[in-house]
């Protein structure tokens, strides 16, 4: 799980990268391309957050991980169950309690 893990965290990475506009092939734009640039950049601004907040519970996973708190929800101590782990490796929490905290959103 860690190496899955260490490997999310570089695909996002790579994306966080090309959203910010730090990608070799972005740069190489045309001064023509500006204004297609111009209406992509509220979703780039989008992605880029989603990726970023992805990110940090990729590296908050790993740290449970290092800390020996991985598979433990961190709201009620309970396991998250490995099916959860499996579909998504950041998990934090059980089902229940994720799903608490979504509906108190």
């Amino acid at each position: 799980m860690r190496e899955r893990l260490q490997s999310m965290l570089a695909e996002l990475d790579r994306s966080i990268e090309v959203l910010r506009g730090d990608s070799p092939a972005l740069r190489e734009r045309s001064p023509a391309d500006g204004g297609l640039h111009l209406t992509e950049s509220g979703r780039n601004q989008a992605l880029l957050e989603v990726a970023t907040r992805h990110r940090r519970s990729v590296q908050e996973a790993l740290i449970r991980m290092d800390e020996g708190r991985y598979g433990l929800c961190a709201d009620c101590g309970g396991t998250v169950p490995e099916s959860r782990l499996e579909a998504r490796p950041e998990a934090a929490r059980c089902m229940q309690c994720q799903s608490r905290r979504e509906r108190r959103r």
